[in-house]
């Protein structure tokens, strides 16, 4: 079973999560974003905690950006992603817990 790691490349938690998953493999979802499908199918796993509004770039943006659909921000800006985000066969796992990684067997 393949484990896909979704996030940036310059992401220290997403190069742990890499690291300590044998076999992982990490797509940046800025070199190769995520489609309009995969962000639904994302917001609809994480409604509340997709969007990372503790991040540098949410900070950046305007409070009329911040009302913008959140399927419309993660397009415009992978880096809002809350990362990593991990697909494990039909399992889909978000940001890089304790509980996380006793579940998918990481040291």
């Amino acid at each position: 079973m393949t484990i896909e790691i979704l996030g940036l490349r310059t992401c220290d938690t997403c190069r742990k999560a890499l690291k300590a998953l044998p076999g992982a493999i990490l797509r940046d979802v800025r070199a190769d974003p995520l489609s309009a499908a995969e962000i639904a199918e994302l917001l609809a796993a994480f409604p509340e905690s997709l969007v990372n509004k503790a991040s540098t770039t949410w900070r950046g943006l305007s409070e009329t950006e911040r009302q913008q659909n959140p399927a419309d921000l993660l397009a415009a800006h992978p880096s809002l992603m809350k990362r990593p985000v991990i697909r494990s066969g039909e399992s889909v796992y978000l940001g890089w817990t304790p509980t996380i990684r006793d579940v998918l067997g990481a040291a």
